[in-house]
């Protein structure tokens, strides 16, 4: 296993700057995501791994190997693409024997690493089918063998599972992780969908104008975003502004059009007094209650607007109680006042128009500054 290294690595295309001066680490053995909205870098970055495109500036590395001017066959990279990229006339066997024999793999040993290749993505008993016959699942899994046979030090996966049906990319999540599990390779990981990367990276940096916004563990980058642009990536967020109005090591008070919002201090960043900030509450983390629970630090008067049943969740849009004033004007218009909600297992129907209290916990307001 090695680990894969960007130093002060930039790209640009014309006088399109498409990777700024980027630097991070993949791990030995770590399945890394590159996660980011198309445009943002992430691509260039796996095609400069793999060799197909070469850094203006800065330095790639393979453990303590410069590869920069090492060309794409030599650097025992394996690559599944997006579109699976399969020779159509070949076999399954076919296609994940192919490298085997541009490396000249003797006979014998091509045949063994090709049938272990195919029992582990278990497609063995279809090694004579023709691409045409397999379908979108099936063909992804072939690509991955083909990928793996060859013991790759890297294996680069771009997009791998955009053109599949929802079912079948839950199951090729649970497939791929597996797979990585059993091989142990270094692996980086190309998307835009971060349900995918929450669900299976090891840790994933998070990209936007070809520069790294944030790098971390699901799990950190999910609950502890350090921007608005990392927190409204990830999944669904609510955003109040508001002036920080004290705080110690332990917690934070923030002044806002709703009142008081405590949070839980969850990072080591310098703060001042009378700083502007956004308050990020996820919808997953509010309560709804007729009612101010007893215990509630945070709470929010509020009416139901709307509600979405989608079996096990229900997603409420919840409108701020009027008579507030306006808030910040950076705020932009009266939208902040509308609170996503998501109710987990939704037993009873809620009535529009009915008058609730949302509140949440200090450890689940993450504040940021503006």
């Amino acid at each position: 296993m090695i680990s894969v290294q960007f130093q002060n690595v930039s790209k640009a295309f014309g006088s399109n700057l498409v990777v700024k001066d980027l630097s991070l680490e993949v791990n030995p053995g770590e399945l890394f995501f590159l996660l980011g909205p198309s445009g943002c870098g992430k691509t260039t970055c796996l095609r400069m791994v793999a060799g197909f495109l070469t850094p203006d500036g800065g330095a790639i590395s393979f453990g303590e190997r410069a590869m920069n001017r090492v060309p794409p066959h030599k650097r025992n990279a394996g690559m599944v693409f997006q579109n699976y990229a399969l020779w159509p006339h070949l076999s399954v066997k076919g296609n994940v024997e192919y490298g085997l024999k541009v490396r000249k793999i003797a006979r014998e040993e091509r045949e063994r690493r090709t049938r272990e290749a195919l029992e582990m993505v278990r497609l063995d008993k279809f090694a004579d089918r023709y691409p045409n016959q397999l379908s979108g699942g099936q063909q992804q899994r072939v690509a991955l063998a083909r990928a793996l046979v060859v013991r790759p030090d890297v294996l680069l996966l771009d997009e791998p599972l955009s053109n599949l049906d929802a079912q079948l990319r839950l199951e090729m999540r649970r497939e791929i992780k597996r797979l990585h599990q059993a091989t142990g390779v270094t692996a980086i990981y190309v998307t835009h969908d971060q349900n995918e990367a929450l669900s299976i990276a090891d840790r994933v940096a998070v990209m936007q104008n070809g520069q790294v916004e944030q790098v971390g563990a699901p799990r950190e980058i999910y609950r502890v975003p350090r921007t608005r642009f990392v927190a409204e990536f990830l999944g669904e967020t609510n955003f109040i502004a508001g002036t920080l109005k004290s705080f110690d090591a332990r917690a934070m008070q923030i002044e806002t059009a709703v009142g008081v919002l405590r949070a839980a201090r969850q990072d080591e960043q310098s703060w001042r007094e009378g700083q502007s900030v956004w308050c990020s509450i996820r919808p997953e983390t509010l309560r709804l209650d007729k009612q101010a629970p007893n215990d509630a630090l945070n709470f929010l008067p509020a009416e139901i607007e709307s509600a979405t049943y989608l079996g096990e969740t229900e997603q409420l849009v919840a409108c701020l109680s009027s008579g507030l004033e306006k808030q910040n004007a950076t705020q932009g218009d009266e939208d902040w006042r509308r609170m996503k909600v998501s109710i987990l297992n939704p037993r009873q129907p809620v009535r529009i128009g009915e008058s609730c209290v949302l509140s949440c916990a200090p450890e689940d307001v993450v504040v940021l500054a503006r």
